[in-house]
């Protein structure tokens, strides 16, 4: 039996986390920059992409992490270009010539548009592996029995936040931010991006 409420503090914790991170690093300003629609495609998504990563974790567990922070990246980056026109892109568009393996410099190259050499691209690397290495570490803390269901399923909810993180980064590099709204009988704000 899964222990859900472990699971959702679990993930809060980690967002936190990789969240702090990234606004050390400065690519995020503490807040974690989100859509509707960005969020609804991880779980598009999510079955082909863990599908994927799951043979690569005994290998090379910070890329079967990291990945996903590529992958939302991408999708940010397709949300601000033409919506419309990526809004249903299948995950292999997401994977490079040799699959899963070069998926972060296919992202990278052809989604986002930066020469591999270029400055932002190292940055997104450092940033990627970083984020990924940290995940990694808080996953190790928890002492979760490797290959359980429950392994699986805090594999899931970090690949999930990374996605959720790439997204972030790449709306923020684009310009986005929160800003409070004022809405007529809410007796209040929202934040939106």
């Amino acid at each position: 039996m899964v222990n859900k409420v472990f699971l959702e503090n679990f993930e809060s914790r980690i967002t936190d986390e990789l969240l702090r991170l990234c606004t050390q690093y400065k690519v995020l300003e503490g807040t974690l920059l989100a859509t509707d629609d960005i969020d609804a495609r991880w779980h598009d998504l999510a079955p082909e992409y863990v599908a994927d990563a799951v043979p690569n974790i005994a290998d090379y567990p910070t890329v079967a992490i990291a990945w996903a922070g590529y992958i939302g990246m991408a999708v940010a980056h397709q949300w601000d270009e033409d919506w419309t026109a990526h809004s249903k892109d299948e995950y292999k568009s997401y994977c490079g010539e040799q699959g899963f393996d070069d998926m972060d410099e296919h992202i990278v190259r052809d989604i986002i548009g930066f020469h591999l050499e270029s400055r932002e691209a190292k940055g997104i690397e450092e940033m990627m592996r970083r984020l990924g290495e940290l995940a990694l570490t808080l996953i190790r803390r928890e002492r979760i029995e490797p290959q359980s269901p429950m392994a699986f399923h805090v594999f899931a909810r970090v690949v999930k936040v990374m996605f959720r993180i790439g997204a972030a980064i790449e709306l923020k590099r684009l310009g986005y931010k929160f800003e409070q709204v004022n809405l007529p009988n809410l007796g209040g704000g929202m934040a939106q991006c």
